[in-house]
């Protein structure tokens, strides 16, 4: 597999760390659905998380399938390494 650069690891490490607070706090919001605070940081992080990803997409390629993400010319999900195998 090949070495990516310092900054690819750096920027998908921001978006682990981004999704993880995701998903955390969807599972409070799911108990805490009045709490405005937690909304407001829910959706300050969706925000961020799209920056994030378009971000990683213009420099590396796509991020999801299933028509999350877009794809260059020619066809560029056969490029590796996949944001899962690193």
């Amino acid at each position: 597999m090949k070495q990516m650069p310092k900054e690819y690891y750096e920027l998908l490490e921001q978006l682990q760390m981004v999704d993880f607070a995701l998903v955390d706090l969807t599972l409070y919001l799911d108990t805490h659905p009045n709490d405005y605070q937690a909304i407001q940081q829910f959706n300050q992080l969706a925000q961020q998380r799209k920056q994030l990803k378009k971000q990683y997409e213009t420099t590396y390629g796509p991020l999801q399938q299933y028509g999350n993400s877009y794809s260059n010319y020619p066809w560029n999900w056969d490029d590796t390494p996949w944001p899962w195998q690193v």
